[in-house]
């Protein structure tokens, strides 16, 4: 995947692409590879990096959403189920089994979590995990060893799907290209274009060299996230809004406060949430919120009142709580939930996608989640194929692998690089506390498009998440290895460290 290919192959012109995808995230890249499998000329665009937004600050899971069934959401349950069942076949390389335990503190909620869950089994069919199950007191000790015993009255286990969400960002970068896509960061969307009152195509910007181009296109989808009523309204400016957005915030925190290879998860928070307390990639991952939003920013903050509310329901839980001191790294993320006249809040909100087609044939796909991502996909790509009278043909996803992208080296072990204070080894750490090598980072530049040092600490690598201060301290070596490697200058590699400090700040808490 090679970022310079992907530019020259959309300044192509006069280029008629079938399908001109807005946005790269989870559901901008399921489009492209969807319409790439159904042989359609494809491309893509995204104003930042791949998955900067929303779709890199998930809860790391792929699951049904259990409490949708009390919502009486059963649709959407049995969808997610199926879509769980997908990724763990089509991705086993990036998504797996978790074992999960709902502590039972009261009489009722065993009977009443047990046969929910028995419900959740039951909807996923063929494709379902390990059937869930009663646990003692003992045997959900065992399962969770820092789990606040008193009062617990055992738990109930089952599976669900966890995941590295950028990192499957990146596999559907991987998997569109090679099915012939061209798909870009850091290309900014001007304008629409259109041509007798029909939506054409965009008029484009390369963030890099600063060139405005035009993409002539049959078919254009709107795939912003949280900023889909920005594009809706570069198409039509009096556009009603149909996002609502609303913030989850998620805290890092050291293994030790699972003390084990087991998640738990509350059913229901003081704001109507799910809590989970998650074991993810030799961390523990604690969230979310729900907090309601106006402003969209592409760099979201955590609010205090979000990191209290987190840390008092996890002191709730845990035998050895945790405090602000512990936190390793702190991120919000933003939902672009559907509204819903009435709604009392976001959290009642339904996760499900919506399909909108504007009068000049502007398609707009919102709302869903990671694990549905393929059907929102699916059903965004049949849309477009219908407004842009394009040949109909067959979704080609169900049964489609994604691509490996787990880095492999391209550098022998001989080779030496050099990093500030001197050589290392391609193979050694750059950071004893982080899991990153320079060969990642020059795997990462050539082959994953990662064009700045927030992109390689905090996408390519998850170092940003698992620990911000060490990823401050490791960004003087990344900017050398990528000044190095683009043939930067002195100033670019100096600005690059001072920007991804001046980041990493906010992942840490107040």
């Amino acid at each position: 995947m090679n970022r310079a290919s992907a530019l020259a192959a959309l300044l192509e012109q006069p280029t008629l692409w079938d399908v001109l995808v807005i946005g790269g995230g989870a559901t901008g890249l399921g489009v492209a590879v969807d319409a790439a499998a159904r042989g359609l000329r494809t491309a893509l665009v995204d104003r930042s990096d791949f998955a900067k937004g929303t779709s890199s600050r998930s809860t790391k899971l792929i699951h049904g959403g259990f409490r949708y069934l009390k919502q009486g959401n059963i649709a959407l349950v049995r969808e997610s189920l199926h879509e769980r069942g997908l990724l763990l076949r089509n991705a086993p390389h990036l998504v797996h089994p978790l074992d999960f335990v709902v502590p039972c503190y009261h009489w009722w909620e065993a009977p009443y979590y047990g046969v929910g869950l028995k419900l959740y089994d039951w909807f996923a069919g063929d494709l379902g995990l390990e059937p869930s199950r009663h646990l003692s007191v003992e045997q959900a000790g065992v399962a969770v060893p820092n789990v606040r015993s008193a009062g617990l009255r055992g738990g109930i286990h089952y599976q669900d799907g966890q995941f590295d969400d950028s990192r499957l960002a990146i596999s559907l970068a991987q998997t569109a290209t090679d099915l012939g896509a061209s798909v870009a960061n850091y290309v900014r969307v001007v304008s629409l274009l259109k041509k007798d009152g029909r939506v054409a195509g965009a008029r484009v910007c390369d963030a890099e060299s600063g060139k405005e181009f035009p993409l002539h296109a049959r078919a254009v989808i709107n795939a912003t996230g949280v900023f889909t009523d920005a594009v809706r309204r570069m198409d039509e400016a009096d556009a009603p809004p149909v996002i609502a957005a609303s913030q989850g915030a998620h805290l890092v925190l050291p293994r030790h406060f699972l003390g084990g290879d087991t998640a738990l998860m509350v059913p229901r928070t003081d704001d109507g949430r799910v809590l989970f307390v998650i074991p993810w990639q030799d961390r523990v991952l604690v969230g979310t919120t729900d907090t309601p939003v106006v402003e969209t920013p592409l760099e979201p903050r955590p609010l205090t009142s979000e990191i209290q509310f987190l840390l008092e329901h996890a002191a709730q839980y845990l035998a050895k709580a945790p405090t602000a001191s512990d936190i390793l790294s702190v991120t919000a993320g933003l939902r672009p939930l559907v509204k819903l006249p009435g709604a009392k809040s976001t959290a009642a909100l339904p996760r499900d996608h919506i399909v909108l087609v504007s009068g000049s044939g502007l398609v707009s796909i919102t709302g869903g989640k990671w694990t549905t991502y393929r059907k929102m996909a699916a059903n965004a790509v049949g849309k477009a194929l219908e407004v842009a009278s394009l040949p109909r043909k067959p979704c080609a996803t169900e049964n489609l692998p994604l691509a490996d992208t787990r880095p492999r080296s391209g550098l022998s072990a001989a080779e030496t690089v050099m990093v500030p204070g001197g050589q290392a080894s391609p193979a050694r750490r750059l950071h004893p506390d982080l899991p990153l090598t320079a060969d990642d980072v020059l795997h990462a530049a050539r082959h994953e498009m990662a064009r700045t040092v927030e992109d390689v600490l905090s996408r390519r690598s998850r170092c940003l998440l698992l620990d911000a201060r060490a990823a401050a301290e490791a960004a003087p070596a990344v900017a050398a290895l990528l000044t190095r490697e683009f043939g930067r200058g002195a100033v670019w590699e100096a600005e690059q460290v001072a920007v991804f400090r001046e980041l990493a700040k906010g992942y840490l808490p107040p």
